[in-house]
């Protein structure tokens, strides 16, 4: 037993509670680039919130910061990260950490974008228990909001009172219609989710119409 991710919390922490390393914006800002050292900060409202040091060597990104844990002394920590490159549809590749946390003397591995701060490593979400906030939403919720960035993202108004909007200039018909059947699909799982919800308050003939029972 031991190693990165090792005596891991049982419960599950919000991913936007956590401070996170994205390798997209790493690979955007050139700090892959073998050779590249410096720090990464984090801010608020333009205040500094953190910051750790990384050095990029072929392959492999190297962090250097310092962790406390329950009140006790501060602990310099050295951690790799493996990279790896995925190769694009389009041409060029793509970066991604391979997570370096292990359990049980088993490797994680997982290819991932980001890796969180959920204890004393950097590590994908799952060996440190890192939930979304949207993970934890009803269906109900959870279709809607779906719903909602769908329509807006084709110029429309979010919430079934309004109309889906028109097809935006130089979308293909063909997206357009599949973008609106997505749409309308989440709402009716929304809708369906909502009744299957509050089920128990409707009578026998309610129960006929909506679920055939």
């Amino acid at each position: 037993m031991g190693g990165y991710g090792s005596g891991r919390p049982s419960y599950k922490q919000k991913a936007e509670d956590c401070r996170s390393l994205d390798v997209n914006r790493f690979h955007r800002e050139g700090c892959l680039d073998p050779g590249k050292r410096g720090n990464w900060v984090w801010s608020r409202d333009g205040e500094e919130t953190g910051r750790i040091g990384y050095k990029a060597e072929a392959g492999r990104l190297v962090l250097d910061y310092r962790v406390r844990e329950r009140g006790g002394d501060w602990e310099p920590i050295t951690e790799t990260v493996q990279l790896t490159r995925v190769a694009c549809h389009y041409g060029n590749s793509r970066p991604f950490f391979l997570c370096p946390g292990v359990v049980n003397d088993r490797t994680c591995g997982r290819r991932v974008g980001k890796l969180f701060a959920g204890g004393r490593y950097f590590l994908c979400r799952h060996c440190c228990r890192v939930a979304y906030a949207s993970q934890s939403e009803a269906r109900h919720d959870r279709m809607l909001r779906r719903a909602n960035k769908l329509r807006m993202a084709l110029g429309g108004e979010p919430g079934t009172a309004h109309w889906i909007a028109p097809k935006p200039k130089g979308m293909w018909q063909q997206t357009y219609q599949r973008k609106r059947f997505e749409i309308e699909w989440c709402e009716d799982q929304a809708n369906r989710a909502f009744i299957a919800k509050f089920r128990h308050l409707l009578n026998a003939e309610e129960r006929e119409i909506y679920f055939g029972q």
